[in-house]
């Protein structure tokens, strides 16, 4: 890969341009899951004209539901491991823009169902791309991956685009081998008619809404709000965290960009993830949280026998800061008080879609 030898069009601008948005044809695979209803959000506020591909929300509650927007969208439930099922979509809705999050995206259950991680994450990224060759409407694709494609060696310092892909579990694999078929449908078909297609690269986002199975905060968040203390499996286990707004920011800018003049220049992998001093370990997110929190709330040390997960991960985004004027905005502190705010103030009646949408207008004032 090369970094692109231009600057994009409006890289200084931090915010997503609504003028770019407005009225334009746009498909988010995994508009259900947590991160695809904050972006589905964000694109309705920008004026984008959404439809969304997804399994119906895992969870009850979910932020999807919870906000009302299957009523505002053109919503296709489907599974992206059936290619007929994607093909159908694209042509239906004939997008301009392909936002792919649709995805198994959990270490764990990957042990547990690789083969569904493996059909999901590397299959189901060639139906989409597959769906996206027949569809001429499509200009810009954003496929997302993970933080976690990396081969992780257990470096002090962030992984850049240009590190050896690899994966020790499932869905680390998974997401390295998603890259590889992205490179090959945009190398073999795509580039030629001029759809661009890039990779982001992001993880351990954090946000209010997200009621995920076997994930930290809603992990914590659960057992707070029924005064248990939360069981934590790996507390030295360091990661890049962010609050969800800050990679989503990245996929706009980066599907931006794809459209641009140097658009060709920008369909590579990119990282999008936090500043070295936010990349901490799992005790003190857990530790942070508590304080914001209090009434007391504690958490202990898992007893039980767990499968491998890395230790330390963190990705290097100089390359999104220099290139695409992307940088994040919030520090690690406030990230997880927007998180606490959002679930304590739910809990106490307040609307989710409220609370969601003054966020990220809160989230648009500090890059204005």
């Amino acid at each position: 890969m090369q970094s692109p030898i231009h600057t994009p069009p409006n890289a200084g601008a931090r915010n997503p341009d609504p003028a770019f948005w407005a009225g334009r044809p746009v498909l988010v695979t995994g508009h259900t899951g947590f991160k695809g209803a904050w972006l589905s959000l964000w694109l309705e506020r920008l004026g984008a004209r959404m439809s969304g591909l997804a399994l119906p929300p895992e969870t009850t509650p979910n932020l999807f539901d919870l906000t009302g927007f299957s009523g505002r969208m053109e919503s296709h439930l489907g599974d992206i491991r059936s290619a007929d099922t994607v093909r159908d979509a694209l042509s239906a809705t004939r997008p301009e823009i392909v936002i792919h999050m649709a995805a198994q995206a959990l270490v764990r259950p990957s042990y547990r169902d690789p083969l569904a991680t493996y059909a999901t994450n590397v299959m189901g990224t060639a139906h989409v791309l597959e769906a996206v060759r027949a569809t001429p409407s499509v200009r810009a694709v954003v496929v997302v991956t993970s933080d976690k494609a990396y081969a992780n060696r257990e470096w002090p310092y962030g992984y850049r685009e240009t590190e050896a892909l690899g994966g020790h579990d499932p869905y680390s694999s998974s997401k390295a081998c998603a890259e590889l078929v992205t490179s090959a449908y945009r190398a073999s078909f795509l580039a030629e008619r001029d759809c661009r297609v890039a990779t982001a690269r992001a993880g351990n986002v954090i946000g209010g809404g997200d009621w995920s199975e076997d994930r930290l905060i809603p992990d914590i968040v659960q057992a707070f709000l029924s005064g248990r203390s939360v069981e934590i499996r790996a507390p030295h286990a360091t990661r890049p965290w962010q609050h969800v707004l800050e990679p989503l920011s990245g996929y706009l800018r980066l599907a931006e960009a794809l459209c641009g003049e140097c658009g060709a220049g920008v369909a590579e992998a990119w990282n999008f993830g936090p500043a070295d001093e936010d990349c901490r370990p799992v005790s003190t997110i857990v530790e942070t949280l508590a304080r914001e929190w209090g009434e007391g709330a504690a958490w202990h040390l898992s007893e039980k026998t767990h499968p491998h997960e890395a230790t330390f991960l963190k990705v290097d985004a100089s390359k999104a800061r220099a290139y695409l004027g992307w940088d994040r905005r919030l520090r690690l502190d406030t990230a997880l008080a927007w998180t606490t705010a959002w679930h304590r103030a739910h809990a106490q009646g307040a609307s989710a879609l409220d609370l969601t949408l003054a966020q990220i207008g809160a989230y648009e004032t500090l890059g204005a």
